[in-house]
């Protein structure tokens, strides 16, 4: 990947030089082990070079980026919007595409670098194989091992692909498509959208499922991370925080916790781009992948429609065809 963060570098650098960004977002290391985190580098900044060489691309680039760029460009009539630029894996330029079609992000405004995505690495995997024991260092090879150092001195290789983020080994588009700049390399082949693990769990008995979801929502806070993490809940004002005509109370009563999470999921139907950030960022660990991936396989089932990379392709939900099924009128 060394070789990926530096073309990355170089694109950053040649697009300051030539004036065409205001803003360029791309990944830092973090300061903890298994995490790069966000990193935003101005042009007015008086060593820009200097900060681009803090630009990476590994393993643990998690975050999906999209999420920062509609607060850009909230209209301010004082002022011009910014041109940015950003390194972008499939499912943050999914997320992006999105944006633009919903007309949050202006396209001609954003200098896209696309970057073939091998998978990221979930951070919680290596550390409950490691059962408590700190992790004070890792570090990637080329040849796909997972060097890991512990608090007590000693070193561990792991296998990279034995610890990635179930929404890259699921992931249908790891290569991005229609970037201003492609990054040369090699992506992991597409996986199945993760419709094989949906199938096996509508064969359960309802009650099973009825538990699961109760079990899952039974934990929320209702801290709001996974709102905040989803690029895609750009609302200005949450539904959940209306006060005229309030639609749920805010408190972590399962009825309402349960309303929260099913309306918000609902409002993810052709948008949702399984980048998981929502359950990344949930310190409780609720999951409720398996509800937004049913979603978008019946978005795709019924009106053949994945969120994708072309801006041309009209959203079902914004649009309406005489051929759409209508089997969840009789049929439900």
């Amino acid at each position: 990947m060394e070789s990926m963060e530096k073309k990355i570098r170089e694109i950053a650098r040649e697009i300051f030089i030539n004036q065409k960004i205001d803003f360029f977002l791309g990944y830092e290391e973090g300061s903890v082990p298994l995490k790069s985190r966000p990193f935003f580098i101005q042009a007015k900044e008086k060593t820009p070079d200097g900060l681009i060489n803090r630009l990476v691309w590994n393993s643990f680039c998690s975050n999906n980026l999209a999420v920062f760029l509609p607060k850009f460009f909230e209209h301010d009539p004082r002022k011009k919007p910014p041109r940015i630029g950003i390194s972008v894996k499939g499912c943050d330029l999914r997320s992006i595409v999105a944006l633009i079609k919903e007309k949050q992000v202006p396209r001609e405004n954003i200098v896209l670098i696309g970057v073939p995505c091998l998978g990221m690495i979930d951070k919680t995997k290596v550390e409950a194989n490691f059962q408590g024991l700190e992790i004070i260092g890792s570090e990637e090879t080329p040849e796909g091992v997972l060097n890991i150092t512990t608090k007590d001195g000693k070193k561990h290789h792991l296998k990279r692909e034995e610890f990635l983020q179930e929404a890259c080994i699921e992931c249908r588009f790891p290569m991005t498509e229609g970037t201003d700049y492609l990054i040369e390399g090699k992506a992991r082949d597409p996986g199945d959208g993760g419709y094989a693990r949906i199938k096996a769990f509508e064969d359960k008995p309802p009650e099973e499922r009825w538990e699961y979801f109760k079990r899952e929502i039974s934990k929320c806070i209702r801290c709001n991370a996974c709102r905040q993490a989803c690029p895609t809940c750009w609302c200005k004002e949450c539904f959940a925080e209306q006060t005229d005509l309030r639609w749920i109370g805010a408190s972590i009563d399962l009825s309402d916790t349960m309303i929260f999470h099913l309306i918000r999921i609902f409002h993810q139907a052709g948008r949702c781009v399984e980048c998981d950030a929502c359950y990344r960022a949930c310190p409780m660990g609720v999951d409720l992948r398996m509800f937004t991936k049913k979603i978008v396989q019946d978005v795709d089932e019924l009106f053949s429609y994945v969120p994708g990379f072309s801006t041309e392709d009209t959203p079902p939900m914004s649009t309406f065809r005489e051929e759409d099924s209508d089997n969840f009128i009789s049929e439900p």
